[in-house]
């Protein structure tokens, strides 16, 4: 086990408080290279972590590698030549030998390589054999210049043509800064021993030295193991530390949430007249939401549900528990369409549902629930904002209308933020601080989505949140099924046979790139030709992201009610559209969508009894294209999805919003570290949740102030 560190050892802050010039050799020239790649101070430096390593007790020879084979030589330019081929491309060819045999490296496209393999360089390059004009060749093979290091196990560092930084320039660096500092006092290690016996883990001296200069794999893998819990450890703390600020600190609303309110039990009426049973997940949620509403701390909490899982019902109980209380409530969502769809179908769900009004003839009125979006009229949103702060509206449905200036509300008691991940941090802030103008308590938030999000993922990006789950889903949903194919030719046979049936059809056209006038232009040019060919005789109307909002209510409205067959959109009904009797999804070129995003297209279909199909058209260009295609043809399960999304495209689709400079997670990956993110969590607990914040470990709170500072902490935090 490891020792305990000495006490007095050098910080990571002492570290970044000094700069690369600070060592030998790197003048103003050096410092402006590093720069290039986001390394000026030692902290910088050390944090530069390998890219792979070369296990040189593995090495092959050029005589032993067949053809056909896979595998990493270490050899010495002979000679190399650069020549345009017939179409134009540049091409480099290097003569290499290794003392067995020689073979030909070549190179497409890349005219710098002449420079890199000049005579008598030393290179390991790693590639497929392949035999060419009876000569031995690799093309494009993976090249590492490794100067003279001859240990066993070599690091080799990202290295930037640009900047003139070659990995060995990189590792006589670290290799100096890391003399230096054990030279000096050693690291001070601020993990409690307690915590690193528990768990195993190296203390940093043994981190940082293993994972730039391993003596082995083994000794690398427990390097690494150590800094990857640091890292998700200074995020669970930032996330855990706020979370327990917030309950302890702020004045939430204490709100009743049984059948003795101030206007009466307005949940329990709203379940008895939904003319189904709630779900064992919908009950479950609703008893953890109301838990969190009944303290007098603010709520913050995440719920996620698949596709047609229920969570509307969720979502409006939580708001009638405000008004039930005498206080409102809010919901916040991304589109004008998803806005007006919940308006049309919660004021449908709570028709006849009364409040007290002492101001009445009766003593109570019907419950208001109102609709704002940007394209109110002047009448309109001057008559809704004065029964909101007079409180004549008890429930106010919207877009980001809802936290534009002079809206204010006479009691927020409980927001609700529908498909989250579409609004800024500052926009979901926004809201929250509206403002009550009878009470000054803050509002409890739910914030929700439809895009499910791996376990690991979800408590390392809304670690601050409580999370609730809807994993089933209601009775009577007849299973989506899901078909790719290459050829449009059968679609549109499809679509037509659905119509005759008495049903309708989705057809979603493909994103072209970021233009939004594409992606109409597409929508539009499509709506054409199947008006024109194969669909001139259905009734087909076109949605889409510029169309005014007189005209996309009018469109949606022909819609619902049957007087549209079809309906050529673009990802504007990605969510929240609501039309049980569309049966068939066709989403045209369909690689070029995520998983998230074809899974919530396809969601807008089998939401009744009947038979639905989605059909994915168009070519995959890519292996992982091809797999995101099959994962939805093979399943349904939007947390299975959302695992081989996390797989296939890495956390960059869960930390989108944080990769922007050096704060990232460089080594940690909540791929393959799922169970250190649970492990950091536990931790992070455990240090922080007795309200204390990190006052007995300084240095830890330091780390994290240092590296989680600023704008980082703020999209950290979702809340």
């Amino acid at each position: 086990m490891p020792s305990d560190p000495a006490q007095g050892g050098i910080t990571l802050r002492d570290l970044d408080d000094r700069p690369v010039t600070d060592l030998q050799g790197v003048g103003d020239k050096r410092a402006a290279a590093l720069a290039k790649v986001d390394v000026r101070t030692i902290l910088d430096l050390i944090s530069y972590y390998p890219r792979r390593y070369l296990d040189r007790t593995r090495e092959a020879t050029i005589e032993a590698l067949g053809v056909g084979e896979e595998g990493m030589v270490l050899v010495t330019v002979a000679r190399v030549s650069a020549r345009r081929t017939r179409n134009g491309r540049s091409l480099v060819e290097a003569r290499v030998t290794d003392g067995t045999g020689s073979l030909s490296l070549t190179f497409f496209n890349q005219p710098w390589r002449e420079r890199q393999l000049s005579e008598g360089t030393e290179a390991v390059v790693f590639g497929k054999m392949d035999r060419y004009r009876d000569k031995l060749q690799m093309t494009n093979p993976i090249v590492d210049l490794v100067g003279d290091r001859t240990g066993r196990i070599v690091a080799v560092y990202p290295q930037s043509e640009s900047a003139g930084l070659q990995s060995w320039d990189l590792d006589g660096l670290v290799g100096e800064a890391l003399r230096r500092v054990m030279l000096k006092r050693g690291f001070d290690d601020p993990l409690p021993t307690g915590v690193r016996d528990r768990y195993r883990l190296v203390d940093r001296a043994t981190a940082y030295g293993g994972i730039h200069r391993p003596e082995s794999m083994q000794e690398m893998a427990e390097a690494r193991r150590r800094l990857v819990f640091d890292e998700l450890l200074r995020i669970q703390l930032e996330l855990v530390r706020r979370k327990v600020h917030l309950e302890r600190s702020a004045g939430g609303i204490a709100h009743v949430c049984g059948g003795h309110d101030a206007h009466g039990d307005l949940v329990g009426a709203f379940h008895e007249r939904l003319g189904f049973p709630l779900t064992g997940a919908q009950q479950r949620t609703i008893d953890e939401i109301l838990s969190d509403l009944a303290r007098p701390s603010p709520m913050h909490r995440l719920l996620q549900g698949d596709v047609g899982s229920g969570k509307t019902v969720v979502a409006v109980s939580a708001l009638l528990v405000a008004v039930q209380g005498g206080h409102q409530g809010a919901l916040m969502v991304p589109t004008a369409v998803l806005a007006e769809q919940h308006h049309l179908g919660i004021a449908d769900l709570l028709a006849g549902l009364v409040v007290p009004d002492p101001g009445t003839l009766m003593g109570e009125r019907p419950l208001r629930v109102e609709l704002l979006t940007s394209g109110a009229t002047a009448a309109e949103r001057r008559r809704i904002v004065d029964g909101l702060e007079d409180g004549g509206v008890d429930i106010l449905i919207g877009t980001h209308a809802l936290i534009q200036e002079g809206v204010g509300f006479h009691s927020l008691g409980v927001i609700v933020i529908d498909e989250q991940h579409r609004f800024g941090v500052e926009q979901r802030a926004a809201l929250r601080e509206q403002g009550n103008a009878a009470d000054p308590a803050i509002p409890d938030v739910l914030v929700m989505t439809a895009t499910p999000i791996p376990r690991t993922a979800a408590m390392t990006v809304y670690g601050d949140l409580d999370v609730s789950v809807i994993d089933e889903m209601p009775p009577g949903r007849t299973p989506i099924r899901t078909d790719w194919t290459v050829d449009d030719g059968e679609v549109w046979e499809i679509v037509r046979d659905a119509v005759a049936a008495g049903h309708q059809a989705y057809v979603v056209c493909p994103l072209i790139d970021e233009s939004e006038a594409l992606e109409v232009r597409s929508a539009e040019e499509t709506h054409g030709s199947l008006t024109a060919g194969v669909l001139s005789d259905l009734r087909v109307g076109l949605l889409h992201g510029r169309v005014g909002p007189a005209e996309k209510e009018e469109t949606m409205r022909l819609f619902r009610s049957g007087a549209l067959d079809v309906l050529v959109a673009t990802t504007v009904i990605e969510v929240g559209v609501d039309v049980p009797n569309a049966t068939v999804m066709v989403v045209l070129d369909a690689a070029r969508f995520g998983i998230a995003q074809l899974h919530q297209l396809r969601g807008r279909v089998g939401r009744g009894s009947e038979q639905s199909r989605c059909l994915l058209v168009g070519e995959a260009a890519t292996p992982d294209a091809e797999e995101r295609l099959e994962a939805l043809v093979r399943t349904t399960d939007g947390f299975e999805l959302a695992e081989v999304d996390l797989d296939l495209r890495g956390e960059g689709t869960i930390m989108g919003e944080r990769q922007k400079g050096r704060n990232d997670l460089r080594l940690a990956s909540l791929r393959r570290d799922r169970e250190w993110v649970e492990a950091a969590r536990e931790v992070a607990i455990e240090l922080v949740g007795d309200g204390d914040g990190l006052e007995r470990h300084q240095t830890l709170s330091d780390e994290v102030a240092l590296l989680l500072g600023g704008d980082e902490v703020d999209y950290l935090l979702k809340s």
